[in-house]
């Protein structure tokens, strides 16, 4: 039995994990906060995290890049990506006209997380500047907030599958800005990630640069060019020491099982870089 640790039930998170761990044998457990997510794996009560870490709209989700450099020694297992789809929910009887559309005049207050409102700006500039907005710990939990207060004009932003387990109405189903919102998610723990195979791998790691080092940055960069090495990401975060201190998250298109990729990481320590491998893992994406 695989013990796996997410965000609220009904959340995003939710749905990407039941497609990553489609036909195996698990058990969920469900928190409502990150921390928990992370601390429940860190201190082994199960045996990985679902980390949702990076989204179409909205770029990389820093709490959660600091938590696995600064808060947990959790490797990361494997990646995937999966659709982001929000949409309207609420109570239908109160929320439609006489000719069963929705009215949204009658929308008092809505609730989300920040990050899904932050994904749906259009809907709530040009349709909802009206009402109030209030952030939560997650989406499913603004569809239980709602559910707790009928009559009083509140809608949530959330997934069918949080309105399906709260048995509320989908009033405007696919409200975010753009069709292609996706959001990548990290399968972290100590146990290796065995149940499903992919032709596709990757390697994160994390750089801290040599003091008074000029053109430091730019020889890592080299290390990976000349070996025709593929980056897909790279960013800078703080590193909490300094002002002006940052490390490098980057992530590399190439496992660590080959030749390549062990003799840039060698250069990149020889210039005096501080150099963490986060991961080598399968990447999946999700197949419509």
């Amino acid at each position: 039995m695989i013990k796996t640790a997410l965000l609220p039930q009904g959340s995003v998170s939710d749905e990407a994990a039941h497609y990553l761990f489609a036909s195996e044998e698990v058990s969920w457990s469900y928190y409502k906060s990150i921390a928990d997510v992370f601390l429940s794996t860190a201190s082994g009560q199960t045996d990985y995290s679902v980390i949702p870490i990076e989204n179409t709209i909205e770029g990389s989700v820093s709490l959660h890049n600091d938590w696995l450099v600064h808060e947990v020694q959790l490797p990361i297992q494997a990646e995937w990506v999966f659709p982001s789809l929000q949409n309207l929910i609420g109570h239908a009887d109160e929320m439609l006209d006489e000719r069963g559309e929705l009215d949204y005049a009658r929308i008092k207050k809505v609730i989300s997380h920040p990050v899904a409102m932050a994904q749906c700006t259009k809907l709530l500039r040009e349709r909802l500047a009206h009402a109030e907005m209030e952030h939560i710990n997650s989406t499913v939990e603004a569809v239980s907030t709602v559910k707790a207060h009928p009559g009083e004009g509140w809608c949530a932003i959330g997934t069918r599958a949080g309105a399906a387990l709260h048995g509320l109405d989908v009033l405007q189903p696919s409200v975010t800005d753009h069709n292609n919102n996706f959001t990548r998610f990290l399968l972290i723990g100590d146990r290796p990630f065995t149940e499903r195979s992919s032709d596709v791998h990757k390697t994160t790691i994390h750089v801290t640069l040599p003091e008074d080092y000029p053109g430091a940055l730019h020889q890592v960069l080299s290390a990976f060019a000349w070996r025709r090495i593929n980056l897909s990401r790279i960013e800078s975060r703080p590193t909490k020491r300094m002002l002006g201190s940052y490390y490098f998250m980057i992530d590399i298109e190439m496992s660590m099982d080959t030749v390549l990729l062990p003799a840039a990481l060698e250069e990149i320590r020889a210039i005096g870089c501080q150099v963490r491998n986060m991961g080598s893992y399968p990447s999946f994406r999700y197949e419509c």
